[in-house]
């Protein structure tokens, strides 16, 4: 029998404290651990604040909470708070996880096992069709494939799952496109698989919010799988997040010679499963086992270790690979150059990952022949050459 959800009432107030500037998802699972419902807490944090000599506590309105709760319905989308029964349940595991999610999509996706798949922005042209493939192959398992909709391996992921089932992390509201040119994919993603966040409609994402978003990519899946990272990246943070829930942590083994291969290296020689096909993943997958979720995802905290409710709990890890970068800027031959590697490529493939035309990548390509930059193998692939 499916138990009941929240009223309206119970919704409206659970809003208002998750949306407490300051509170975080730790000082919320802790006030609602002491309380034991949000109105109370409503009604008892502001006097605590001001005890403890902390500024007014910023609660809002129920008039805020009821005029979210149009907006999102107006958009077609929902609120998912952490007393609705299908609230996803690997997610409700995570220490302090998040107090309500804005979902548009198919909702049964959060139903089904999953695999969370990151990797570089900047990623080669060999690394997009590998985590396109490996997407591909998880989804005919029946597996969806979790990601944060960034440029490069994300969108690759997200790409080779889309028919089978996908979910986009956002960082910002589910509304906010970025970046611009996965517009369409986006809008797919809201018809056939599902977007997600844990912030207001309409927030544009901050720097601090990648990090805040990388623990929602590795809270939903049994498993995060990073295809290309850089020794400091957001797709490490992923992984250490996935570590420390208790989910596994598989990794493509990538060229020494090239430096996005050398934070998913480095996962593999601290324990990650090597994985080289769809089978690698199937099998670290079937023998994943995941933390039991407490009731409706809070800790059963004592009164003596609810400590400081009001500190900024939020993730605050930062990497190089989390701030935006677009590299469709960049001018075509630097496009063409982020995408070679030291594994070999045809210029076909190149021409669409860079989307460019066949017959200017090929100019382009002859003359980095020339210069001794890469160097064409009988086959008619092109590799970079080593750096002396």
């Amino acid at each position: 029998m499916t138990q009941p959800g929240p009223s309206h009432t119970e919704r409206v107030m659970w809003l208002r404290l998750a949306r407490t500037r300051g509170l975080g998802a730790i000082g919320f699972a802790r006030a609602i651990a002491h309380y034991g419902n949000a109105a109370d807490a409503i009604d008892d944090l502001p006097a605590r604040a001001r005890s403890a000599g902390r500024r007014v506590l910023e609660i809002p309105p129920p008039e805020a909470a009821e005029a979210e709760l149009e907006q999102i319905g107006r958009l077609g989308a929902r609120l998912i708070t952490g007393l609705d029964p299908d609230y996803p349940a690997l997610l409700a595991a995570i220490p302090g996880p998040p107090p309500t999610l804005v979902v548009r999509g198919d909702l049964s996706l959060l139903d089904r096992p999953a695999c969370a798949m990151v990797g570089a922005r900047n990623a080669s042209a060999v690394g997009l069709r590998f985590a396109r493939e490996l997407a591909n192959g998880l989804g005919r398992e029946d597996i969806v494939v979790v990601s944060g909709l960034a440029r490069g391996i994300d969108g690759a992921a997200h790409a080779g799952a889309i028919d089978s089932g996908t979910i986009a992390v956002l960082a910002g509201g589910i509304d906010h496109i970025y970046p611009p040119e996965h517009a369409e994919l986006h809008a797919r993603l809201a018809e056939d698989g599902l977007l997600l966040s844990e912030v207001p409609l309409g927030q544009a994402p901050t720097a601090r919010d990648f990090p805040r978003r990388n623990r929602l990519i590795s809270g939903l899946a049994l498993g995060t799988l990073v295809v290309e990272a850089a020794l400091r990246s957001g797709s490490l943070i992923t992984a250490r997040y996935a570590a420390e829930q208790g989910r596994e942590v598989m990794a493509v083994p990538g060229s020494p010679l090239d430096p996005r291969a050398r934070g998913s290296n480095q996962l593999l020689r601290d324990g990650a499963h090597l994985i080289e096909s769809v089978e690698d993943v199937l099998d670290i997958l079937s023998k994943a086992r995941c933390p039991e979720p407490p009731a409706h995802g809070l800790e059963d905290l004592p009164p003596e270790a609810l400590g400081d409710l009001f500190d900024d709990d939020e993730p605050s890890r930062a990497a190089d690979g989390d701030a935006p970068t677009d590299t469709r800027s960049l001018p075509a031959l630097d496009r063409l150059r982020a995408l070679l590697s030291p594994s070999p490529v045809s210029g076909d493939e190149l021409a669409r990952a860079a989307d460019l035309p066949v017959g200017e990548v090929q100019a382009m390509l002859m003359e980095m022949e020339m210069s001794g930059e890469i160097a064409t193998l009988p086959d008619g692939l092109v590799q970079r050459r080593r750096q002396s």
